[in-house]
Formats: C-alpha cells, sequence, structure tokens
C-alpha cells in the first residue's frame, strides 16, 4: 500500500526515485557584492558524478547518483537515486568566462563572478 501510495503522491513533488526521470536538488541562489553563488546540496556524490556548464547565459548542473548495493533488505528508501538536473539562467553582467566550483562536505558552489560592465549605478538627473 505504502508503495502504492508514493507512486500516486510522490514526496516533495518529485518523481519517485529509479523512475528514470531527472530530479532537481536542493539549491540556494545567494547574491554578493562581486558574484553569484549557487549552492546545492548533493550529498554523497563525488565530483566526477557532476557536470557543471554555461551555455547562452543558462547555468546547468547534472549529473547521477548510483543506488549502492545493501547486504540486508531495504526496508524504506527516501534517498534520491538516478539522473539528477538543475538549470537557472544567470543575469546579463555575469562573467561566464570565470565561473569556478567547489564541492565541499555534500554542498556543491558554483562561483558565477559579476562583470562590471553589468553593475548598477546611480544616474544623475539635469535640466
Amino acid at each position: 500500500m505504502d508503495q502504492l501510495m508514493r507512486a500516486v503522491f510522490p514526496i516533495g513533488g518529485y518523481p519517485e526515485s529509479g523512475t528514470g526521470e531527472p530530479w532537481a536538488p536542493l539549491a540556494d541562489i545567494v547574491d554578493t557584492e562581486d558574484a553569484y553563488l549557487v549552492e546545492l546540496e548533493l550529498p554523497g556524490v563525488d565530483k566526477d558524478q557532476i557536470t557543471v556548464e554555461v551555455a547562452e547565459g543558462e547555468l546547468d548542473i547534472h549529473g547521477e547518483i548510483k543506488e549502492k548495493e545493501h547486504t540486508g533488505v531495504v526496508r524504506r528508501h527516501t534517498r534520491r537515486m538516478g539522473q539528477f538536473d538543475y538549470r537557472t539562467t544567470l543575469p546579463p553582467n555575469s562573467d561566464t568566462e570565470h565561473v569556478s566550483a567547489d564541492l565541499t562536505s555534500g554542498v556543491l558552489t558554483v562561483r558565477v563572478p559579476k562583470t562590471e560592465t553589468g553593475k548598477g549605478h546611480r544616474i544623475e538627473i539635469t535640466g
């Protein structure tokens, strides 16, 4: 019955693990003075399982979490497995040539520096 309910009403509105449908990891986007920081929760994922790409003003982070082999009987399975995909559009003042990524303690932090040309400034009114 539990499996039937989860198939009809998946937890968090995402497809059930193992359906082949990509899911999006939890993420925060922080706007600092000199950069945008995109932080994604990816516990237990190695950096070689993640691809970070920037193209046409869009940041695309995707990869796959493979299911671990268990020696016992799995009584409950709620962790996400399979393909994941996170996409976001970058603001016009993003310096896409100098994007960096760091994976520490299960959190992927992608740093997108801001360019000088896109920074806002005050316009003096004349007349």
